[in-house]
């Protein structure tokens, strides 16, 4: 088989599975939800006396059915009337945090490791914010039928306006009080030194005169992200897990084209994007109901994601308390283990999970020897190239016999010319008589190709990669080369593999695959450098194989 026909195959490969990762991504199967009964309640009185049309948080329970999970108010999409607060500023080793005392929602989370460029380090990756054309919001609250609670509109009470993790100290915790009618509550956010993750504690005192029933809710809201990488596409959305269902993508048209209701025991809800995420964690047995709430008719419009827990009852002159862990932060695959099951998911390498996770960790082993994610990297394709050196020697060698026959070949073209039927049958003659497997160039290839599409993915959710420097020029393994010195390099490389295969009989593929180095020379220039290093050193490593398994073959032709 000639070399275009493996390029085909090869890249025809590649491509149906970037489609079918795609396709799984847009249509595969959702989980199955439990059915449930709306209440439209368009509107609610916040405790000041004034109406709030609430759309954007889970409706009351119904107390009287003793259900186990709580029903969850279906979207009226109209806009929501919001108190002005105070805002307060936490800041601990890793965040910034901005708290709004409405709610006691985080408005702003800053992360202090991870600036957004290189060229500009002061400006930090946000994962929550509240802006004129975007929102991204972390909120939660309580909902009672019958008894006063605090949703994420109701106004909090705080006593200072400034929060610092100091120097020597290993935990701070954050305390907003919010009370009426005999109930009070106590909403608490506790830090720890090192860790994205945060316990979120809503503790309720009833000293009213009635028993205390309700549940609390959790939820993530964001609009969908004003730019997005088209040659890189990466999910940016929700996703729900439980042992059930697993890991399920639930992006924002599904939210927008209706409304998620799924029972789950544990589990969780996050909403990602490239290399970072938000997570609301519950305790592993408690049930909840997950949901999706769409406010599509306000601007900027906005997706929730969410978990609504069971029902509570706090008898007369009692307390009781819901419990939360809240994960924000990098996909930090050893942390996000330790977390929850399931959590590590989040770091999506696809369909090729089980082929892209065993190339991470060796990828991160070399890391640990070396201290450089680049030389990692080189010593990864090493790795591999060991792997499939076999492999290889088979495909090489069989486009040097094809390199070899070559000539004759282009006898054979001239003598039958048209005659295609003639042609076949002196190939298949000449092919048997020199031993040469026209599928021998090709089949080898095929089989190392899902190895690199997992190794294109690990690499491209590998949040260590990000703004880790190489060497020289590349300070930043997760953007293009700056100077397009690599994919320049790669082109070369390329075209000198060209002149070790053997020659198109056609010429119109001889010019089509004289023309492929500078194409990928430039598609390539818009990866990670980090994937065209992998590109590089693989496509050097294989020059040199291959010219060696040539010469050899036609030294032994010569003697």
């Amino acid at each position: 088989m000639d070399n275009t026909r493996l390029f085909l195959y090869a890249g025809l490969v590649f491509i149906s599975m970037l489609i079918y990762q795609q396709w799984q991504a847009d249509y595969g199967p959702k989980p199955e939800v439990a059915p449930t009964q709306y209440s439209q309640k368009p509107s609610s009185t916040s405790e000041d006396g004034s109406d709030l049309s609430i759309t954007d948080i889970p409706d009351v329970a119904d107390t009287q059915q003793q259900s186990p999970v709580d029903m969850i108010e279906s979207s009226a999409n109209s806009s929501v009337t919001q108190q002005s607060g105070k805002l307060v500023t936490v800041q601990t080793d890793v965040y910034d945090i901005v708290i709004n005392t409405v709610g006691g929602v985080l408005e702003s989370v800053k992360l202090r490791n991870y600036p957004v460029s290189l060229e500009n380090k002061t400006e930090l990756i946000e994962l929550a914010f509240k802006k004129q054309d975007s929102v991204y919001l972390i909120q939660s609250g309580l909902r009672s039928k019958d008894s006063p609670a605090p949703t994420h509109h109701s106004k909090y009470q705080i006593d200072q306006e400034s929060y610092e993790l100091a120097d020597g100290e290993d935990n701070l915790r954050i305390a907003l009080n919010w009370r009426k009618d005999g109930i009070e509550v106590i909403k608490s956010y506790e830090f720890e030194r090192g860790q994205y993750l945060i316990n979120v504690n809503h503790q309720i005192k009833n000293n009213s005169t009635q028993n205390w029933n309700g549940s609390q809710y959790r939820q993530i809201q964001r609009s969908r992200p004003l730019e997005t990488s088209r040659l890189l596409n990466t999910y940016t959305g929700a996703v729900v897990y439980n042992e059930e269902i697993k890991y399920d993508k639930v992006n924002f048209d599904d939210i927008e084209e209706g409304p998620l209701r799924l029972s789950s025991a544990g589990g969780w809800i996050a909403m990602l994007q490239h290399y970072f995420l938000s997570a609301w964690i519950p305790t592993e047995q408690e049930n909840n109901l997950a949901y999706s709430i769409a406010n599509i008719k306000q601007y900027p419009a906005a997706y929730s994601i969410g978990l609504r827990s069971a029902n509570m009852n706090v008898d007369i002159g009692s307390q009781g308390e819901f419990n939360s862990r809240l994960f924000i932060g990098p996909k930090l695959v050893h942390e996000l283990e330790a977390i929850s099951p399931g959590l590590d998911l989040t770091v999506d390498y696809g369909v090729l999970t089980f082929l892209s996770k065993p190339l991470y960790w060796l990828l991160e082993f070399f890391a640990g020897i070396t201290g450089n994610w680049g030389f990692a990297i080189i010593l990864l394709t090493l790795s591999i190239k060991a792997v499939f050196y076999k492999l290889s020697e088979t495909s090489y060698r069989s486009m040097a016999k094809m390199r070899k026959v070559g000539p004759r070949l282009k006898t054979l073209k001239e003598r039958y010319g048209d005659d295609k039927q003639k042609m076949n049958k002196a190939m298949m003659e000449l092919y048997k008589t020199e031993k040469i497997n026209p599928m021998g160039g090709c089949l080898p290839i095929l089989v190392q190709i899902p190895v690199f599409i997992a190794l294109y993915w690990a690499l491209l959710e590998s949040v260590e990669l990000r703004q880790a420097p190489f060497i020289l020029w590349i300070q930043d393994l997760s953007i293009q080369d700056p100077y397009f010195v690599l994919p320049v390099i790669m082109g070369i490389s390329m075209f000198i593999q060209q002149r070790l295969n053997p020659t198109p009989p056609d010429p119109i593929q001889a010019k089509v695959m004289m023309a492929l180095p500078l194409v990928f020379c430039v598609f390539f220039a818009f990866f990670p450098a980090g994937l065209v290093l992998y590109w590089v050193v693989n496509n050097i490593l294989s020059i040199a194989q291959q010219w060696m398994i040539t010469k050899r073959i036609e030294a032994g032709a010569e003697s």
